[in-house]
């Protein structure tokens, strides 16, 4: 069987004005059984319609924040943006929707779903959702460092098959109203919504933690990435 391709989209790196990829989401997607492509960071629709054109599942990264234009947030609450990322992203993530191809988001792959699909964001979860819960873990991040709750019936609790794990987590943002297109699959232990999915598709999940950092040393993170590849062939 042919190995699907899986577009990545890449991180920008405004000190360097640089495109990078940790190495985690490429491995993870090649050690499903797919073929890492990391796609251009363009403002022509052309050049990003014909990139999205040869991949069959699309990966939405970590990185900058979303824009708080997306979701009517406010900049004071935002660290930095890239709007030329939130441009492409909306674009592959249309293209995507609209071929039933399959999506995975992580971390900022997560927020920038639900705000695309019209659901709002904790700007700085710091201010806006304190908690005893840590967010923003220190290395190693293969690590897990707080519980998520799975939904029952939902495609996370069938690719995981467990009602709790553990997760690792980095991240100062979150959803904070989930997008009406999108369902709940999974919350952490102070009430965040850390996994979603999108009824009616093939395969659109997402989640607020790292399985590009733990896919080594954790089957769940395996899991992910092999349901997802899957999806795509």
């Amino acid at each position: 069987m042919k190995r699907p391709i899986i577009g990545v989209c890449p991180l920008f790196d405004s000190e360097k004005n640089s495109l990078w990829m940790l190495p985690g989401y490429n491995d993870g997607i090649e050690n499903a059984g797919g073929v890492p492509l990391m796609l251009p960071l363009s403002r022509d629709k052309k050049v990003l319609a014909a990139a999205f054109e040869v991949c069959d599942g699309l990966v939405l990264t970590g990185g900058q924040d979303v824009d708080p234009a997306l979701y009517g947030g406010r900049k004071e609450t935002c660290g930095e943006i890239c709007e030329k990322r939130d441009f492409a992203e909306a674009l592959h993530l249309k293209l995507a929707l609209e071929r039933d191809k399959p999506v995975l988001g992580i971390c900022r792959g997560i927020q920038f779903l639900n705000a695309a699909l019209g659901g709002t964001l904790y700007g700085d979860l710091k201010t806006e959702h304190k908690s005893s819960v840590g967010h923003v873990m220190t290395p190693p991040y293969d690590r897990a460092v707080h519980k998520v709750t799975i939904k029952k019936g939902t495609p996370l609790y069938d690719i995981i098959g467990a009602e709790q794990i553990s997760v690792n987590s980095y991240h100062h943002q979150a959803v904070k109203t989930l997008s009406p297109k999108l369902s709940e699959a999974a919350r952490s232990e102070d009430g965040l919504i850390e996994g979603v999915f999108l009824p009616g598709k093939k395969f659109v999940l997402a989640v607020q933690w790292h399985p590009e950092f733990s896919f080594k040393t954790d089957e769940n993170s395996r899991k992910i990435f092999s349901a997802f590849v899957n999806a795509a062939k």
